[in-house]
């Protein structure tokens, strides 16, 4: 027994006349309550097709209403706070979210909406007390994400100059989530800054254990530490070793480098030939062509000169990074992936090439 006013509104909703159908749903709201979940339904139906102010206007109609329910008022405010983050008015979402906290049925809820506002807004103290109040509601594990919210503070405080401060956030870091790349990264970066160039190389040899898919992120400062340090034989050495766990394209890229050096580019490419037969990746083969190619001449040579500049289109077209979670891809390492907002998700592509090859 629907109202006739309702299949109005539906009527105008599935016409495109949307305003109309606003003015319905509210008139009969207040007319009848037991249309109060349908207007739910239609509140959340213009959130997802974009048209916030409409979702808006009909859940702050809802909660407008003197004898509405509470159970019904408290599903209106979540709404509402939905519209509002939606709409990015951020301060009246957050409003409104602290405020169901307090509601048993809505704290978990309103704690990842109130996390997801501070994330957007770069409140990073705001968003460590929030992941940590929501890990005793839900028992699930936010330290992994307390870690790089420790770490965006210990950049801001690196970039101001405040080398004490950003140490001890990455103290913090480390100590809820020893497996923190980020934060060992950062570590390296702030004690080669300050010419400690032993120091960085512990901290970078770190990441071999808490995840290898980053080892690349670390192989050129590793490299410029050894460098550094006079140390050269000790870098080839440690990039052998490496490689056997961890047959990256970098990893072969930086050794290659230093064969070369003392040897010559035949016995360079030699090298990489033989990784490149045993790993075959797109990247492997450009780095091969562009060691090789100093070696031949004539028609060879020519013929290599194309199969570089086909390589290399490819290369350019192709992502430098992807997230494992959602797909996005990029040129460039976002520890916060912009698609599915989800933290330590996206990898270097070599990494993922390798994995797929073995």
């Amino acid at each position: 027994n629907l109202p006739r006013d309702y299949l109005v509104g539906l009527n105008y909703l599935l016409n495109e006349e949307p305003d109309k159908a606003v003015d319905i749903f509210i008139k009969m709201l207040e007319v009848d309550s037991n249309t109060v979940e349908t207007h739910m339904a239609v509140g959340k139906l213009f959130r997802r097709r974009g048209e916030v102010d409409r979702a808006i206007r009909i859940h702050q109609n809802l909660i407008a209403r003197p004898q509405l329910d509470k159970v019904y008022r408290e599903q209106s405010l979540y709404e509402l706070g939905q519209d509002y983050f939606s709409a990015g008015v951020l301060d009246r979402a957050e409003r409104i979210f602290r405020e169901l906290v307090s509601v048993k049925e809505y704290t978990a809820h309103a704690l990842r909406a109130l996390l997801d506002i501070y994330q957007q807004e770069k409140a990073w103290e705001s968003a460590i007390q929030t992941a940590n109040k929501l890990e005793i509601v839900t028992r699930k594990n936010m330290q992994p994400n307390i870690a790089h919210y420790c770490c965006e503070l210990a950049e801001i405080s690196f970039h101001k100059g405040q080398i004490d401060q950003a140490n001890q956030y990455l103290k913090q870091a480390l100590a809820v989530d020893a497996n923190c790349v980020r934060a060992s990264l950062l570590q390296a970066r702030i004690e080669m800054s300050q010419s400690d160039f032993k120091a960085a190389l512990k901290s970078l040899k770190k990441i071999k254990n808490q995840n290898p898919d980053y080892l690349s992120e670390s192989i050129d400062n590793l490299a410029s530490c050894y460098e550094e340090l006079n140390e050269q034989d000790k870098l080839v050495a440690y990039l052998m070793q490496m490689l056997e766990q961890f047959p990256h394209v970098p990893v072969v890229l930086i050794l290659s480098e230093r064969i070369r050096e003392k040897k010559g580019d035949k016995v360079a490419a030699k090298y990489v030939a033989d990784y490149v037969r045993r790993y075959p990746t797109l990247r492997g083969l450009d780095l091969f062509i562009n060691l090789y190619i100093s070696t031949t001449e004539g028609r060879a040579h020519e013929d290599l000169v194309i199969l570089q500049n086909l390589t290399k289109k490819l290369l350019a077209d192709k992502p430098d990074y992807q997230c494992v979670s959602c797909g996005f891809s990029g040129k460039t390492l976002h520890w916060l992936c912009p698609g599915c907002k989800q933290w330590s998700s996206i990898k270097p592509i070599h990494c993922l090439e390798s994995q797929s090859v073995s």
